[in-house]
Parts: structure tokens; sequence; C-alpha cells
């Protein structure tokens, strides 16, 4: 069975949206943005979206459909995209998804948990209890009654150890025990799928040089416009790689080349996690660990022989 939907996933710099925009025009596909990123329309410059001469060469989805002050879910992403996956199959298309953010592929390939909501008065205490407690005490609390959340985690991850917490006193079920129940969105022949994994060093240079190249591109305008908003920080948008960094420097707290120097190691660390869950959540699919484009594209070629260049 060919596959109507194509999903690329990559870490940041590794050259997935070129290669997305390549097997588009060889097969006449649309694109389907998923990186949470992207999403923004605010944006742009920083999180490294299409730029409108690429989108113009085929169609592009949910690629600046957000704005800033709108933080998006998994759960909203994935019903925009379920929906707009329908509408290329009813158009007889095939799509691909293409983005960073493993979370999303997952609610694709594996499901996404209903999670039931949890009153504003009991994650307000969960916050404060984790501000009084520290992070050290709150996991080790956690892992009480979901181990799983409090192991899997990340280390400086406040929101969601409020998060898992908060629905384990909201519901007496632990958050990963609702996870452990889903339902993939996909049949299993109707995708194939590929994830890039380039050199670490090769990937980590192409970091910095996009960041110096964001720079020149309009990334202070970009971060300018944000703070004159004065949006709430907790928004996803504003947790975007660079704001925060360039943000300093617009106040007067660093100069551009410490700020520039800052963005670059977060984006490596980024990075760096992006690969890690890719590795740990996507071990079965297949890799390309070519750097450059063409050679990617070649890799792509030999997993899919099937397909004309």
């Amino acid at each position: 069975m060919e596959p109507r939907i194509w999903l690329i996933a990559g870490p940041t710099a590794s050259g997935k949206s070129a290669l997305a925009l390549r097997l588009a025009e060889t097969i006449g596909a649309e694109i389907v943005n998923a990186d949470s990123m992207q999403l923004y329309r605010d944006l742009a410059v920083l999180s490294a979206a299409p730029s409108p001469q690429d989108q113009a060469r085929a169609p592009h989805h949910l690629f600046g459909t957000a704005d800033a002050a709108d933080g998006w879910s998994v759960g909203r992403w994935r019903a925009a995209a379920l929906q707009m996956l329908r509408t290329i199959a009813m158009r007889d298309g095939q799509a691909i998804l293409v983005g960073g953010t493993g979370l999303y592929f997952q609610a694709m390939t594996v499901g996404l948990a209903e999670i039931p909501q949890v009153p504003p008065a009991v994650r307000a205490q969960a916050t404060a209890e984790f501000d009084a407690m520290g992070e050290a005490a709150f996991r080790l609390r956690l892992a009480g009654p979901d181990a799983a959340s409090a192991a899997r985690i990340e280390s400086g991850d406040r929101q969601r150890l409020v998060r898992a917490w908060s629905v384990w006193a909201a519901s007496g079920v632990p958050l990963s025990a609702h996870q452990a129940t889903t339902e993939p969105a996909f049949d299993l022949g109707a995708w194939r799928a590929v994830a890039l994994e380039p050199p670490r060093e090769a990937l980590y240079a192409r970091c910095d040089a996009r960041l110096e190249a964001m720079v020149e591109a309009g990334a202070l305008e970009e971060v300018l416009a944000l703070m004159a908003r004065d949006l709430d920080p907790a928004l996803p948008a504003m947790k975007a790689v660079g704001v925060r960094e360039f943000a300093a420097h617009l106040r007067g707290e660093a100069t551009l080349a410490e700020a520039l120097a800052a963005a670059q190691q977060q984006t490596r660390n980024y990075a760096k996690r992006q690969a890690t869950w890719m590795r740990g959540q996507m071990a079965d699919w297949p890799r390309l660990t070519q750097i450059g484009a063409e050679g990617q594209w070649r890799q792509f070629l030999a997993l899919n022989p099937g397909l004309t260049p």
C-alpha cells in the first residue's frame, strides 16, 4: 500500500524543511507543519519558517497560523492537522507532515490521551507547592503516584511537573496512566516516516550559522515587536529559543555578541534534546544521517525506491 502521508522529523537546522519541499515538488504533495514554533506568525524568523518563495513552490499549511498571544496545545494542533489531512485526502492528494516537535508526531502515530480538566485552584496550589518545595522534592513526591512521569519529564520543566501532579491531584489517576490509553490517528499502512539524524558537530555548526543569519534577517526586530506587546512570558511563543536572549540585549542587559552566543548555546541544547527524544521515541524510524541536502535526498530515495526523482 502506497503511503498517503509522509512524516519527516528532525532537530532544528537538520534540513528537514528542504527535504520536505523537494519531496513535495517530486510527488505533488502538500506540506503540513508539525513544528510548535512555526505555528506562530510572530516567529517567522526565529522559528526558521519557510520563506514566501518556498511556500510558493508547494502548498503549505499551518505555518504562521497562530498569534503569539494564543497558546496552542498539542491537542489543538492535532485537531487542526487532522482536519487539514482530511481536506488534502478529499483532493486525492498526498501530505507531508514536517517538523521538529516530537510530541506532535507521537500524537498522530501513537495517539493523544484524553486528560481530564484540572480545576484552576488545583493547578494554582500545585504551582505554589512547586515553588515552595523546589524541583527535586516536588519530583520525588510526584514519583510516589506517578513514577513514569517523574522519570520522563526533563529537568527544569516546571510546567509539565506541575501538570502531572495536578492531574493526579484532580483525578486520582496518574497522568502516565491517562497517556497509556491512546489510539493512533493513522492506519499503519497509510504513512511512512523518516527521521534526520546528521552528525552532531556538523548540526551544531549549522545551528550557530543559522542564528547569525537570523540576526541579519530581522530577529531583533521580531523580538522587539513581541516585547512591545507585553505578553505573558509563559506563552509558548515567548519561550522560543532566542526570544529571552535577544530581549536581554534589547533591554541593555547584554551585548549583541553575548546574546547571540547565549542563543546559539540554547539552540544547540535544544537540538540535542530533540535528537535524544527521537532516538528514544522514534527508534524504529529509518534514519537519514547526511547533513547536506543532496546526500539526504539520495538516502531518502534509497529508502523509497519507488519514487521517481
